[in-house]
């Protein structure tokens, strides 16, 4: 059963787009049409404000944390268009790293690519673009790559493929000539999913995947934890949660998870890529888990953990990313 550990009070004074706790579980940020990023301290069961980050002039959508390895380093986005990436230079000192202002429209996606590819942040807009962010930490410098005209009308949600390999004893894919290129999946107002890949310099369309009758809202590409195949979860306002499975990242199959009663708005896998949290409009939070035959089964749900809207992503993300 899906239980509320903890409430908090952010102080928004607007409504709560995005929620998400960092690599160890220790801080939680949070982003609002209010225009601001706040940063909690949520230790031993008690929330400390860290944080009020103002540097958009529109409401923020979504925020991302970097991996420790890199510092303590965050990315929002917003209506306004930028993508501020931010870093923790002392103790509660927190400062504007880079501004990317390169979208015609609102940047409504960001994530963070796998470690193991470095400083990397995929940008989803509205202006039907995706960017490529990558940072040279040492020299504090950033390239930029983008995909145009990526999704028609615009792009809704970014997430990246994992770039972890299943230990060989446990790996049963035949090949993994495959495994080292990048790749990213994305969701928009095309109705499609699509996956990327880098080739050299730039980026390609490897795949389209069409079953959704209406805008994808969200993406997520589920953790590679000694399973021989891929996963992918997208949803969308056509109130269906569709499993994308491959065995090879050529051959993609579809599965109908559920059909809910009205739009969902998020999906996340938990770390071990078992379980996956679904929320969205009907102010309801589930997890949902696949049996041995394949049937996908709902284990929990919750009523009070969502409040509706684009308020409820990221519901689940807090269990997921804590250690």
């Amino acid at each position: 059963m899906v239980s509320v550990l903890n409430t908090i009070d952010t102080g928004h004074e607007d409504m709560i787009h995005c929620a998400d706790v960092d690599y160890y579980g220790l801080r939680l940020a949070t982003c609002s049409s209010d225009n601001s990023v706040k940063i909690f301290d949520i230790k031993n069961g008690a929330q400390t404000l860290a944080a009020d980050l103002k540097g958009h002039g529109g409401p923020v959508w979504q925020v991302a944390w970097g991996h420790p390895r890199y510092g303590n380093v965050l990315a929002s986005c917003s209506y306004d268009r930028k993508v501020i990436v931010w870093k923790e230079a002392g103790p509660g000192d927190w400062t504007k790293w880079y501004e990317y202002s390169n979208h015609d429209s609102s940047v409504n996606s960001v994530a963070w690519a796998p470690a193991e590819y470095g400083l990397v942040l995929a940008c989803g807009s509205s202006d039907g673009s995706i960017s490529i962010l990558t940072a040279n930490v040492e020299a504090g410098t950033w390239d930029c790559k983008k995909i145009p005209n990526a999704h028609t009308i615009g792009c809704n949600t970014v997430s990246w493929c994992p770039a972890t390999v299943p230990e060989p004893a446990f790996d049963q894919r035949p090949s993994k000539t495959n495994l080292a290129v990048k790749r990213l999946v994305s969701g928009g107002c095309d109705n499609a999913v699509k996956i990327w890949k880098e080739d050299g310099d730039r980026w390609e369309e490897e795949k389209r995947l069409e079953l959704h009758s209406d805008w994808v809202r969200d993406v997520a590409w589920a953790p590679s934890v000694g399973m021989p195949r891929h996963q992918i979860a997208s949803c969308s306002q056509d109130r269906r949660v569709v499993i994308w499975t491959s065995d090879d990242l050529v051959s993609w199959q579809p599965a109908v998870l559920h059909n809910f009663d009205d739009v969902v708005w998020n999906v996340s896998w938990s770390l071990t890529g078992n379980i996956l949290g679904v929320s969205g409009g009907d102010n309801k939070v589930s997890l949902w888990k696949e049996t041995g035959d394949s049937q996908w089964i709902c284990i929990s749900e919750d009523t009070n953990s969502a409040s509706g809207g684009a308020a409820a992503q990221n519901s689940f993300i807090p269990e997921q990313r804590t250690l």
